[in-house]
């Protein structure tokens, strides 16, 4: 079980990141990424706070993520913070996508999946299929979301993913620990956005070596 997307009170979460991982242990993840909503005045924290619980996230079985979410940044600024997330040692960039419910700007989804430095683009709302061929050509994936309100639309962006040969994954966007999933919410996600069971098995199974060091 893996989930690439998640927040500590580093930003908006509720929880410290060692008591995040330990909910996720016992929930029987192997795999978090750790992912607070940064810009240019907190990047470079976020990612040094986050690496210095990898050896208590080991010690628990967790293969520790550390990232952001570049969040609410002119889409122009995009690239550059998603560059300067890699450069100072995060494992995963995720962005803040044009999801339906916030002021997001537009351009956003465009600029992420056009972005090589960008690993997942989350809750993207109404995403065209122009924009998911740009994430297709970057092995960038786009998220199916257990967030209210974010998950409105992820049974677009299953449909859309579907047509362009998009990869998947399913994340809680967790801030607090009712926000966790365990394995049947995440399958109940995954089948809700409308993706086949055969197909829903793969996604829920991180297979790929993008986020190995």
């Amino acid at each position: 079980m893996y989930d690439l997307h998640t927040h500590t009170i580093l930003s908006d979460g509720e929880l410290l990141p060692c008591e995040l991982i330990r909910r996720m242990s016992v929930l029987g993840y192997d795999t978090v990424g750790i992912t607070d909503h940064a810009d240019m005045s907190n990047i470079s924290h976020i990612i040094a706070a986050i690496e210095r619980v990898r050896s208590s996230a080991e010690e628990y079985g967790i293969r520790l993520l550390t990232g952001v979410e570049i969040t609410h940044v002119p889409p122009i600024e995009i690239h550059r913070l998603a560059k300067l997330a890699k450069d100072e040692g995060a494992d995963i960039v995720v962005v803040h996508g044009e999801t339906v419910v916030e002021p997001v700007a537009p351009g956003t989804n465009m600029q992420a999946c056009t972005c090589e430095y960008v690993d997942v683009l989350a809750h993207p709302g109404l995403i065209t299929r122009e924009e998911a061929q740009e994430a297709s050509e970057r092995e960038i994936f786009l998220e199916i979301t257990a967030r209210g309100g974010h998950n409105r639309t992820n049974g677009h962006v299953a449909l859309v993913a579907s047509e362009t040969g998009c990869n998947l994954v399913v994340d809680s966007d967790a801030h607090a620990p009712g926000d966790l999933m365990n394995d049947h919410t995440r399958e109940l996600v995954i089948r809700g956005a409308g993706v086949p069971s055969g197909r829903a098995e793969e996604i829920l199974t991180l297979k790929t070596n993008r986020f190995y060091r």
